[in-house]
């Protein structure tokens, strides 16, 4: 009796020490979601990924930046992180890379403007929003009754905060594009906050001798005839390699920062980790910020998922500002291009307002990224970064160019599949015929586009559930979707006939690379599409 007590306290005294050193070895992190100021970070005991040491970089080899990135990037956390670091608070770079790095630790007067804070849609909100900044700093170093614009305000700020104080100013601007973004599609109130941003930019350039440091973040950089013309003394890091992990997360970081994250989610998932590594690669890794650089993780979305332990759209869900779809459209764009779009450097770095290219908007705004580039020509390959992204965006098109709400959008992609899957052929292209019903009048111009756009939509959704190939040629879309039991092979006319797309399938052997081997049925269908119904006319099945 007296063995098998002490046999049972052994065991619970096993069990214990295991189970308190699992414990010890459990994650502790607190995930700064939402959070975006530096000192509310580091007093408050966040997780943070130490992004000093290429800060430091930075603000000792030149003066006046410019950083574009998505949101939810970490550019307003970066910004913050710079005015800490301007203010002299040493106390919270304690156990980071610049604490050895910095000797001085100077205190400068800091001009902080963040313009994301307002809805611009009048004059009135950004001359508000303007002289609102204004004011406050006009309390701590004065005004005189000369200034009577917001540039010469602004100019007459950071004279007298030098010569007050001392020292150079900081002059940090977060989100300066936010007003232009907001103002696109109406050309004449962004003509004038244009105008406006353009006179109190150039303030950074006529007054150098009294900056220390000018640091501007924004999704998109506008060019040519906008408000960058005359401020030709930004260094733009945006696709600089030295600095495309200043925000966002390297491959390196996650694993230096997060490692046992990773294996508690891989267990919670019920993955490997190595399965756990490739599915975050696969959902939220990817973005290119400049040519043969290594991927970074979307910041946001990686940080829900380790809270949360599961995956999802996070970032996407945040919001996608219409304005996207509503360049997509006005300049008709071919949403096909969108998987192999290419372009030079010059149209990514730079938007131009009279553009009818919406490619250097979507590419800036996180929604596209560099997949390779050819050196001799100077040419760019963009694509989706990621599932999150790719899946999420081609979602919010649909029903901006289909007959179906957001709301229903998704379960009907959901109907879609499951139908391929059942072999149920005429209820797919029923439901496909509901979505080409009732087609804008404005879109009548463009039909043939129209239901490409369309049919490009619906078939990337449903090819994340079920495999699907498809390329387009003069106007053709061939398509094979492939499950378990079956393999669809499709042809699609424009005005023609479906006995005419059947035959081509026939003639061409389209089927044949899915005919050997295997025990699927094939089915081979000739659709036609009918310009004056604007609708699938009929479809046959072999």
């Amino acid at each position: 009796m007296f063995i098998l007590i002490y046999y049972c306290f052994f065991v619970v005294e096993e069990y214990c020490y295991h189970f308190n050193n699992c414990r010890r070895n459990m994650s502790s992190k607190i995930y700064p979601i939402g959070i975006q100021n530096f000192e509310k970070i580091r007093k408050d005991g966040y997780f943070y990924i130490d992004k000093t040491a290429l800060i430091y970089q930075m603000v000792k080899t030149g003066s006046y930046y410019f950083l574009s990135r998505p949101r939810r990037f970490g550019k307003s956390l970066l910004i913050s992180t710079l005015e800490a670091y301007f203010l002299g608070k040493k106390e919270l770079f304690e156990g980071l890379a610049i604490e050895k790095l910095e000797k001085n630790w100077t205190i400068y007067p800091i001009f902080h403007i963040d313009l994301n804070t307002e809805k611009y849609d009048t004059r009135e909100s950004l001359d508000s929003i303007l002289n609102f900044t204004l004011e406050k700093w006009e309390q701590l170093y004065g005004t005189a009754p000369s200034e009577t614009t917001f540039a010469l305000r602004f100019r007459g700020l950071i004279e007298r905060a030098y010569k007050q104080t001392g020292q150079r100013v900081v002059i940090l601007i977060d989100e300066y594009d936010k007003p232009m973004l907001q103002a696109i599609g109406n050309e004449e109130l962004q003509k004038e906050f244009r105008n406006t941003m353009k006179a109190f930019y150039s303030v950074l350039k006529t007054m150098d001798g009294c900056i220390q440091f000018a640091f501007l973040t924004g999704v998109t950089k506008f060019g040519k005839v906008s408000v960058f013309s005359d401020l030709n003394n930004l260094d733009d890091i945006s696709m600089r390699n030295q600095y495309v992990d200043i925000c966002g997360v390297s491959e390196k970081e996650l694993h230096d920062n997060l490692e046992i994250e990773l294996h508690e989610l891989a267990d919670a998932k019920e993955l490997t980790y190595g399965e756990l590594c490739n599915r975050l690669r696969e959902y939220y890794d990817g973005y290119h910020f400049t040519y043969n650089s290594i991927g970074i993780y979307n910041p946001f979305s990686l940080l829900n998922t380790f809270k949360y332990k599961e995956f999802g759209s996070y970032w996407f869900e945040t919001g996608t500002p219409t304005y996207l779809v509503e360049l997509l459209k006005k300049h008709h764009y071919d949403l096909k291009r969108m998987a192999h779009e290419e372009t030079s450097a010059a149209v990514l770095n730079s938007i131009d307002s009279a553009s009818d290219n919406p490619i250097p908007v979507i590419y800036q705004s996180g929604y596209l990224t560099i997949k390779g580039y050819e050196e001799r020509f100077g040419i760019y390959s963009l694509g989706f970064p990621n599932r999150e992204v790719e899946e999420g965006f081609i979602k919010f098109l649909l029903p901006f160019y289909a007959n179906t709400n957001a709301v229903e959008s998704e379960f009907e992609i959901q109907k879609f599949v499951r139908e391929v899957e059942a072999g149920d052929y005429d209820s797919f292209f029923r439901r496909l015929r509901s979505f080409f019903a009732d087609t804008p009048y404005e879109l009548i111009r463009d039909l043939e586009l129209h239901y490409q756009n369309v049919l490009f939509i619906v078939f990337k959704l449903v090819g994340f559930y079920v495999k699907a190939e498809y390329h387009t040629s003069e106007g053709r879309i061939d398509l094979v979707l492939q499950t378990d039991k079956f393999v669809y092979v499709i042809e699609f006319k424009l005005d023609g006939t479906a006995e005419d797309a059947l035959r081509q399938i026939n003639e061409k052997h389209y089927a044949l690379p899915f005919e050997a081997g295997g025990n699927r049925r094939i089915f081979k269908i000739g659709v036609n599409f009918d310009a004056k119904m604007r609708n699938i006319e009929k479809w046959i099945v072999e």
